[in-house]
C-alpha cells in the first residue's frame, strides 16, 4: 500500500506528464455570469495542462460586439446561444466548435438574509425602494428577468423601482452595496461551494423564464492556440462536472 507521501509523489508526476513543454496563454471573453467558476476552472487548466488563459468579463452583448470589431479574443463562455452563433454564422468562430457548456438560474436575491422569502412574495409588497436586473438588451439574464416580472404580472408595477446594470456582475454589486435591496441574478452569484454565501434569496420557476443555455465557442483567432483548444476540451470533460454544479448551474 503506497503512504501518503509515495500517492502524493505520484499524483506530482502524473501532472508533469500531462503538462506540455510549451505552454500558451488563451485570451477568454467570459459571460459575466460565469466569472467565478471560471476562476476555479482555469485552475483545473493550469494544473492539469500547464495552459493559462486571460480573462475579460462583461454582457455577452459587449462581448460579441468587441469580437465583431476585432478584439482578439480566442474563446467565448456566452450566456446565451445566440452570440456564438451568429459568431459561426459570421465566419468568426470556428465552424461546429460551439457547444453548452452550462445551463444557468435566475434568482431573486438581497443582502440582508431576511428580505427574501421562499415564494418571492416580497415583490409583491412595499418594503424595497429598488430592484437591479441586467440590461435585457445586452444582458441575457436581465432578458429572463424582465420575462418574469412580466409573467408574474408585476411590470406595471415594479417597472418605476427597476435599476439597470450593464452586466449582470455590476447588477450583483448593485445589492451588495445596498444601492438595490433587491436583484434579479444568476444563481452561480450568490453560491459558493453549493450553498448561499450570504443574505437571503428565491430561486425563480424555471417556467417563468427562456432556458438560459450557454454556449463555448471557439473563435477563429484561437484556431491554433493550444490553450484555447485545451479549454474547449476541458470545458467539454466529465472532469468539470461537478465544479461547475457547485456554482448552481446545470449541465
Amino acid at each position: 500500500m503506497f503512504s501518503r507521501s509515495l500517492a502524493a509523489t505520484a499524483l506530482a508526476a502524473l501532472f508533469a506528464l500531462a503538462v506540455p513543454a510549451h505552454a500558451d496563454e488563451a485570451t477568454v471573453a467570459v459571460a459575466a455570469n460565469f466569472a467565478e467558476p471560471m476562476r476555479a476552472v482555469a485552475e483545473v487548466l493550469r494544473k492539469s495542462t500547464g495552459h493559462t488563459v486571460s480573462v475579460s468579463v462583461g454582457a455577452t452583448g459587449r462581448l460579441y460586439a468587441q469580437i465583431r470589431n476585432g478584439a482578439p479574443f480566442d474563446v467565448m463562455l456566452s450566456a446565451d446561444q445566440k452570440a456564438p452563433a451568429q459568431l459561426e454564422a459570421d465566419g468568426l468562430a470556428v465552424a461546429n466548435s460551439r457547444f453548452t457548456y452550462a445551463t444557468g438560474k435566475l434568482v431573486l436575491w438581497s443582502a440582508d438574509a431576511t428580505r427574501v422569502d421562499a415564494r418571492g412574495e416580497v415583490l409583491r409588497g412595499d418594503g424595497f425602494r429598488k430592484l437591479a436586473i441586467a440590461n435585457p438588451k445586452t444582458a441575457p439574464y436581465g432578458a429572463a428577468a424582465v420575462e418574469a416580472i412580466d409573467k408574474l404580472g408585476l411590470t406595471s408595477a415594479l417597472t418605476p423601482r427597476l435599476v439597470q446594470g450593464e452586466s449582470i456582475g455590476q447588477t450583483y454589486n448593485f445589492a451588495v452595496t445596498g444601492n438595490a435591496e433587491l436583484a434579479f441574478v444568476a444563481m452561480s452569484q450568490v453560491l459558493e461551494g453549493g450553498r448561499l454565501k450570504g443574505g437571503s434569496m428565491w430561486v425563480v420557476p424555471p417556467a417563468l423564464y427562456p432556458t438560459i443555455r450557454q454556449d463555448a465557442v471557439l473563435l477563429r483567432h484561437g484556431e491554433h492556440n493550444a490553450a484555447a483548444q485545451a479549454l474547449m476540451a476541458l470545458l467539454r470533460s466529465e472532469r468539470v462536472n461537478d465544479l461547475i454544479r457547485s456554482y448552481g448551474y446545470e449541465r
